[in-house]
């Protein structure tokens, strides 16, 4: 670039020593441009010829130098010619050396202050070199006796290799995501069976930040300029979001302020004033993950503007301090600058409710949904007195002879499988009298236990029976990929062994005596798992509601999703196929990609004190199961409740069949029936079926997680779907048959129908092909009899069901409360600043103007989010962090139409007994004596609709939509209203029907998910501010919620202070002692 005729002696010199590839990218030649318009600098660029091949003395003298490093770049030659002739660089050399150790550059950050994530070093010398302060095991690596669970983030030493891993714990399926350099449109790749870490030479090891599948870009021009710009997190599903032009979507969002000061201390660290780095919003803290020197934003004209104009300070401050460096009031650029594209999004009908006549913003979903399709839940207890199962306890609880021990951990569970393999013979004669019986059940239940962890371990097994009036097993041990029994995936079995009786024995050493366990109940959990139905249901649902659940979005969810104008975070409970169902619903929501074990680790969090367990209702629960057992027994009609309201959901045990005892002892006939066919079916697997498992893969779960078809090839075998074997689906009819109905005692167990239920519904819809007689007609008397047992579980009465539900949601319902409000606060704030411009309009703004006007609407975006910060948080009485990072469009720099349209998502995925708890306390919140007179908030055809429903099926979900009427004054009640809608979930009719669209869907193994339905009459308008007047009473208080703190040393955006907390609690509408109005 040339400089202008003419005075060009008088011009300061800006030399541009850097790869021609460098100078010749769009933001370099957008901002060189830019500098030249001024007409105060001489733009030089050196060229790789010269840079390359000539000596420095003949290189050109310049007054400033840009200079960095690049492929090619010989930066110990230009650090020479910086020596020799010292002009100001606006990047200096010699810390650039640092920025190719990853070590170092963590180092320097350190050194200042700057937040990293926590990180420990591994240095090899040579390739596969043994260390003897590194240590790896299933989920954790340890490095100097610092230990890093899974998942964790591995990445080379050297900065020039981009070659980062990420491994994944067995909870979530185990496997290791690679990150690279974007090649085409991919930046990732998951390795389902990769689960060792690298050791051919030196890494890094850090903390894994859930970042809810975002990545935060800052470029820094100087100490006092950052700019921000966010994308999709590579470790989501490595897909890359490009425009029509193959460019990256990224989207600038706003810096928090003490992000603004970590930007600062990054130029003065590294001495690079124009500097890129990555940083990781996490539980409400930043961290800086990368640093990478020179960077420029791509495509932002805005940007160009302002870098320029900083540039030209830095330059002018450095060479000609008594020039001003005040910008013009006119650029010099902008008469030829061509007008930048906006996209615009599309609004046709975009949150117009035609019933109230009036123009409505969504502002808010909240969606409570139950988790997909699962296997039979199941349970083995049995007292274990053998010694290797009593010292496998005490091994793993710390010797502690009265303590309980869990194992859920790969070596936990191969340990055990180990003991029972010793344990279980490998034939078993047959029973030669009764008093053998209890030694019988108990060989019998070690052989289930080992069966389960053979199977799960992807061990293959074959089965040979004895005819007896029981069935005698032979379980016998083939073999797997992995003589120690393969992979265990975590998240659905896990073993308690849990201590019953202890003796004293003498010590060891002979000092004295100690306690010894010598009697233990093992109790073993498994099933339960997600199936390749569940995870279809879950991801079809989620596209449902991308296309549906946004007025007038469609696929523009995505647009909104991706602009950060869309607040999305997903909870889930523990339970493994709750989590799976809301990674497999999070990809058909968002368009994603490939596996779900990234997508669960980067955007699910769990919350298992908000979505799991029954404890807090417990007694409650067993009342009600009592009462209902009395009603069913005795063979009476339902008891009467509050029949003078003519409603038939008011009777106690509502629902209930009339001639349910009879039904009862139909079942029961019924089950024993399906229990003897599947008996017989586990005999004939003989030798020949023994080929048939050598032939057919073995099952493992971790690489189920995957799949969304059936198991074609073990269908084609005669065998069961997934991962049951013929041992263990009699193993399941069994129990339900002595479970059912006790014949010593002529004792019927209601709690069961369920369970029978529960099984005839897996097996008519996944093991159809078995041809089970009388299945089908099981079936219908246990749904007979499930739909009216299931709903009177959680009350058999209306105020009884209100009472089990608060306690059971109460922590659910705050939160959605907290959702609720938080998502109001935001409207009124952006509705005051909207009001405000429009009442001080201005022809024209200076730059100055302009950012105090951001200022003022982050101050407000600030203060809300500290509120946010103390109660919209995922509670969990061990993690007491803000898990409510938020990213914010910038307005500034953004290229939408609408950059202040915001909507806030919140999905919380759970089980049915959260599902009916809270559908209890919306429809029967009225009855509670604090709110006599009030109508219910589920319309009476709703409440009608309901009570036929019965059953919230897999999927079933109830969804709150909260719209704000922008023409309704802001102290006006009516500016926000409330939309509930429910779904029962999985549409059972290819099971009940004979259709060709039945048959279909039945061969394919999957229910589809009925549509929503409404809770209230059309033009029906629930304010917000009664739903929270009509809730409030059976929801945890905000100031219950227990506050974020704040760890030593950090301070700023997220920092608390005893009067923010105070605030908050005297300004929070469900104040213990505030009035009732919540003003």
């Amino acid at each position: 670039m040339a400089a202008d005729d003419g005075g060009s002696s008088k011009k300061i010199r800006i030399g541009v020593c850097v790869m021609e590839k460098k100078v010749n990218s769009a933001p370099m030649l957008q901002i060189l441009d830019r500098l030249q318009s001024f007409g105060e600098f001489e733009i030089i660029v050196f060229g790789d010829k010269v840079i390359v091949e000539d000596p420095i003395d003949s290189w050109p003298i310049c007054d400033c130098l840009i200079a960095f490093y690049s492929t090619g770049y010989p930066i110990k030659k230009v650090e020479a010619y910086a020596a020799l002739r010292k002009p100001y660089p606006i990047n200096e050399l010699e810390p650039q050396h640092l920025l190719h150790d990853r070590r170092k550059v963590y180092e320097r950050l350190e050194m200042y202050g700057i937040p990293v994530p926590r990180y420990a070093f591994v240095n090899r010398e040579v390739p596969d070199q043994d260390l003897d302060y590194f240590i790896e095991e299933e989920d954790f690596v340890e490095v100097h006796g610092n230990r890093f669970w899974k998942p964790f983030v591995e990445k080379p030493v050297h900065g020039d290799d981009h070659s980062i891993m990420i491994y994944y714990p067995s909870s979530a399926g185990s496997g290791m995501k690679e990150l690279f350099r974007k090649v085409g449109n991919r930046s990732s790749e998951f390795h389902p069976d990769v689960r060792r870490v690298r050791r051919e030479g030196s890494y890094i090891y850090e903390e894994f930040m859930p970042t809810g599948g975002t990545d935060v870009k800052v470029y820094t021009v100087g100490t006092e300029y950052a700019h921000a710009e966010a994308r999709k997190s590579p470790v989501v599903d490595g897909v890359v979001m490009r425009n029509p032009d193959g460019k990256e979507v990224r989207y600038p969002v706003l810096l928090t302020p003490n992000e603004k000061q970590m930007a600062r201390e990054v130029c003065i660290a590294f001495r690079q004033a124009v500097c890129g780095f990555d940083l990781l919003r996490c539980d409400g803290r930043s961290y800086v993950c990368d640093v990478n020197g020179w960077s420029f934003v791509k495509n932002s004209y805005k940007y160009y503007d302002d870098a320029a104009c900083v540039l030209r300070k830095l330059f002018l401050d450095a060479k000609a301090p008594h020039l001003s460096s005040a910008i013009p009031p006119t650029l010099p650029w902008k008469l030829k600058e061509p007008v930048q594209s906006s996209e615009g999004l599309t609004r046709q009908g975009s949150g117009i409710i035609d019933t109230f006549g009036q123009a409505e913003e969504l502002h808010s979903v909240i969606a409570i949904i139950r988790h997909g399709d699962r296997t039979p839940k199941q349970k083995v207890k049995l007292n274990v007195t053998e010694e290797k199962l009593l010292n496998l306890m005490l091994k793993y609880n710390g010797g502690r002879p009265r303590s309980e021990t869990k194992l859920k951990s790969a070596i936990q569970l191969q340990d055990l499988l180990d003991a029972t393999r010793m344990l279980v013979p490998r034939t078993r004669p047959g029973r030669e009298s009764d008093s053998e019986a209890e030694d019988f059940e108990h060989a019998e239940k070690l052989r289930q236990v080992k069966a389960v962890l053979e199977e799960k371990g992807r061990a293959k097994f074959s089965v040979k029976c004895q005819p007896s009036s029981l069935l005698h097993l032979d379980v016998k041990f083939i073999g797997s990929n992995n003589e120690k029994g393969g992979h265990f995936s975590g998240i659905y079995r896990k073993v308690q062994l849990k201590p019953l009786k202890w003796v004293k024995v003498a010590k060891s050493n002979g000092e004295g005596e100690e306690e010894r366990p010598v009697e233990a109940l093992m109790v073993l959990k498994y099933g339960g798992v997600l199936t390749h139905a569940g995870r279809k249901q879950a991801e079809e649902l989620g596209r449902y509601f991308r296309n549906n659940m946004y007025p007038g979005e469609g696929t523009g969810l995505l647009r909104l999703h991706s602009t950060y104008r869309h607040d999305l975070k997903i909870y889930s409970s523990d339970e493994g196929r709750v989590q799976m169902s809301a990674a497999a619903f999070a990809k058909g929501l968002l368009d994603l990609e490939g596996p779900l074990t990234p997508i669960l680790v980067s955007l699910v969090s769990k919350d298992s004190s908000m979505l799991d367990g029954l404890d807090n209702a417990s007694i409650e629960i067993k009342e009600a199961k009592a009462k209902l057992n009395e009603i069913i027994t005795s063979g009476t009609k339902s008891i009467s409740g509050d029949e003078s309201s003519g409603f038939p959901w008011m009777t106690d045990g509502a629902g209930l069949p009339p001639n349910a005892f009879e039904l009862l002892s139909k079942l029961v006939k019924l089950t024993k029936k399906v229990t003897e066919q599947v008996r017989l079916l586990a005999m004939e697997e003989d030798e020949e079926f023994t080929s048939a498992y050598d032939v057919i893969p073995p099952y493992d779960q971790a690489r189920a997680l995957g799949k969304t078809n059936i198991d074609v090839d073990r269908i084609a075998g005669g065998l069961p779907c997934g991962s049951e074997g013929f041992l263990l689906m009699f193993a399941r009819w069994r129990k339900l048959e002595r479970d059912l109905y006790n014949e010593r005692k002529e004792r019927y167990d209601i709690t069961h129908i369920p369970d029978v239920y529960d099984s005839c519904k897996y097996d008519l819809l996944h093991n159809a092909h078995l041809n089970l007689e009388g299945l089908d007609e099981l079936f219908k008397v246990a749904q007979l009899l499930a739909d009216g047992v299931i709903p009177n579980e959680y009350g058999i009465n209306p105020k009884q069901k209100l009472k089990i539900g608060s306690k059971i949601a109460r922590r659910l319902l705050g939160k959605i409360l907290i959702d609720l409000w938080n998502t109001r606060e935001e409207a009124i704030s952006v509705a005051e600043l909207k009001h405000s411009e429009d009442k001080h309009p201005s022809a024209s703004k200076t730059e100055k103007e302009d950012s105090e006007k951001q200022s003022k609407f982050f101050i407000k975006s600030e203060d809300r989010t500290r509120r946010n910060s103390t109660s919209d948080m995922s509670i969990d009485q061990e993690d007491d962090d803000d898990k409510e990072t938020q990213y914010r469009l910038d307005p500034k720099y953004a290229n939408v139409k609408t950059p202040e349209r915001h909507v806030r998502t919140r999905l919380y995925f759970t089980s049915e007994s959260h599902i009916h708890s809270l559908m209890n306390v919306l429809r029967y919140c009225n009855l509670d004596d604090s709110l006599q007179g009030e109508d219910s908030l589920v319309c009476t055809s709703g409440l009608e609709r309901l009570f036929r429903t019965k059953e919230l099926d897999y999927m079933s979900y109830i969804v709150l939509r909260m719209f704000e009427n922008t023409e309704m004054p802001l102290e006006d009640p009516k500016r926000f209203r409330v939309e509930m809608t429910f779904s029962r979930g999985a549409d059972l009719s290819p099971l009940e029907e004979k259709d060709s669209e039945a048959t279909s869907l039945h061969q394919e193994h999957t229910l589809p998910i009925m549509g929503p339905e409404r809770l209230q009459e059309p033009g029906c308008y629930l304010t917000l501010e009664k739903m929270e007047n009509m809730v409030r009473p059976f929801a945890m208080p905000a100031e219950d919620f227990p506050p974020p703190s704040t760890p030593a040393g950090f301070s700023g955006y997220f920092s608390k202070s005893a009067a923010v907390l105070e605030r908050l609690v005297n300004l929070w509408p469900f104040n213990k002692h505030g009035n009732s109005n919540g003003k």
